[in-house]
């Protein structure tokens, strides 16, 4: 089937069959050659601030620098970034991959359990955190290698008089900046001021080096660190660059940046191919605030959106909306989850822009198939595998199936991962003997190329666009001593595509729902806790005593699919 690949036949006009992955040794050396071109044009835009892309070169320079001369940094070390959407995070971000080391994203949201899982297994030895997270960096440092933090706050790059009010209000208006302590740490702007004291130290970049550990869930529920190569990158900006041909015009798009940066989606369709452009990115730090991000969207001549179905359901259901200038919106692209049709057709009713839907994953950098950019409507496909990239559906028994059949998805192309950090044996299962990067997702391909999303292999839960792995909410609940048996599983929501519930048996029959969610609150980020509880006198196993997710969403699902 690989051979016939289909889907060439039904690409958009000018779209190639093949990018060439190893046109640029490096992601720097894309952002040096955007620098180069569009140095006096807008990068990332802020509160109102703006940083052009000479701003970039040179802040990144710094903090390359700092961390080079300063913190004596080796080639391969490993930074944390622990920051939202604010325009700390691409200098941090270009400057950590222009010294020759790896960025590991780690989401702001994290407990300290979950932090501490990444910073151990990355080795990370250095983080650049938001104040407002830095109490949680405090309570794990002492059992991690980080021996230097760097800390900053949500105005500190704004300017004056604006910086610092926004700093004071959400320290102490909102309240939403805890105290910490931090022995030793230095405040992201002054490592920009050591830093620029000394020239960068030359470094070589090659394309195998690893540019980012980017955390995905496990089946094991153990977060596992995708190495995605400077190639894989770099890759994944050709393929995504190539396929958006027009819709991204040189130095004239605006793209607006809601979804996280530390996530896959964010970090390469917004921070990198629109750099790649010349783009300007424009950071919504809280896009939960919808009331706020629609202000903002009503003052911004934006021609592009990336989101989660979610996102544009929030938006669309938010008032005054529907008042935004769409004249300029040229392209939305959708990702992260399944998007629903009513949201897609609602979507292109509002803003008169087709909602085209992606798919992909962290280990595929992570664009594998988009849509035709040039479709009319909303069509229920995932789309067409891209430039230079492979697709097929197996069986069990890893036999490829014909188009039309229904097996697991199956992806292969330079934007695939290196394999999982320090995990040969994980890396062995999900890529296979002959390259095929196994996705869990079941899926069939028809005959012009088009891929559907049938049903997940796994009992991922998608909530948001982030995955939820049943067996770590499970191992977290299951630590309750009241807790005899749990199991975990998604159930439909309207607005988040899915939510997490858990079925208990109790051990002692005081516990309550409140105490089960009072608990992962504690020790799960937001999306990975449980919104339903129910208690029951047994579950569903197997004849080995393996307990039946399957068997359990059949119960549940139906009955909450009538109650929605």
């Amino acid at each position: 089937m690989t051979s016939e690949r289909p889907w060439l036949r039904n690409y958009p006009a000018g779209v190639p069959a093949e990018i060439d992955p190893d046109e640029y040794p490096s992601i720097v050396a894309v952002l040096s050659a955007s620098c180069e071109t569009f140095r006096d044009r807008p990068a990332f835009s802020n509160f109102g601030k703006v940083l052009t892309y000479g701003d970039i070169d040179r802040l990144s320079t710094h903090f390359a620098s700092y961390l080079l001369n300063e913190l004596k940094l080796k080639k391969g070390d490993r930074v944390a970034l622990m920051l939202p959407n604010v325009l700390q995070y691409p200098v941090a971000i270009f400057g950590v991959l222009r010294a020759g080391l790896t960025v590991v994203n780690t989401n702001p949201m994290y407990t300290a359990r979950e932090l501490k899982h990444q910073l151990v297994d990355s080795g990370a030895t250095a983080i650049v955190v938001l104040d407002n997270f830095a109490h949680v960096v405090e309570q794990v440092i002492g059992e991690t290698q980080v021996r230097q933090v760097v800390t900053t706050g949500v105005g500190d790059m704004l300017g004056l008089p604006k910086g610092p009010l926004i700093n004071f209000v959400l320290k102490y208006v909102r309240k939403q900046v805890p105290d910490y302590t931090l022995h030793g740490a230095i405040r992201f702007r002054e490592a920009l001021r050591i830093g620029a004291q000394r020239p960068l130290p030359e470094v070589r970049i090659d394309n195998g080096d690893v540019a980012f550990l980017q955390y995905t869930g496990g089946t094991t529920g153990v977060a596992k660190g995708a190495m995605l190569t400077h190639r894989n990158m770099v890759a994944n900006m050709q393929q995504a660059s190539a396929w958006l041909g027009n819709n991204a015009r040189p130095g004239e798009t605006v793209i607006v940046t809601a979804l996280p940066l530390y996530h896959i989606f964010a970090l390469t369709a917004n921070c990198l191919v629109f750099m790649k452009f010349g783009g300007l990115n424009l950071l919504i730090t809280n896009p939960r605030d919808m009331k706020g991000f629609v202000k903002e969207l009503k003052g911004a001549r934006f021609t592009a959106i990336t989101g989660v179905n979610t996102l544009f359901n929030g938006l669309l259901n938010t008032p005054g909306f529907d008042e935004v200038d769409f004249s300029h919106l040229q392209m939305t692209l959708g990702g992260g989850m399944a998007v629903q049709r009513a949201v897609a057709e609602r979507w292109k009713k509002v803003t008169g822009c087709t909602l085209v839907e992606a798919y992909g994953l962290t280990e595929t950098s992570p664009a594998a198939c988009i849509n035709p950019m040039d479709i009319a409507e909303y069509s229920g496909s995932i789309g067409l595998p891209i430039c230079s990239t492979d697709a097929c559906i197996k069986n069990e028994e890893g036999q490829i199936l014909p188009h039309g059949e229904i097996g697991e998805l199956c992806i292969k192309g330079p934007q695939v991962m290196a394999g999982y950090w320090r995990r040969p044996e994980e890396t062995a299962r999900a890529i296979d003997a002959d390259g095929w990067l196994h996705t869990g997702d079941m899926a069939r391909i028809d005959p012009d190329g088009f891929v559907y999303i049938v049903d997940r292999k796994k009992d991922m839960i998608l909530v948001s666009g982030f995955n939820v792995y049943p067996n770590e909410v499970e191992d977290v609940i299951a630590q309750m001593p009241e807790v005899l048996e749990v199991a975990v599983i998604g159930v439909p929501d309207e607005r988040s595509g899915e939510k997490v519930m858990a079925v208990i048996v109790r051990k002692d029959a005081s516990l309550t729902a409140e105490d089960v969610q009072a608990f992962c609150r504690e020790n799960l980020t937001g999306y990975k806790q449980p919104r339903l509880v129910e208690f029951r006198d047994e579950l569903p196993k197997s004849n080995v005593g393996k307990i039946l997710r399957r068997e359990l969403r059949e119960q549940i699902v139906p009955k909450e699919t009538e109650t929605a």
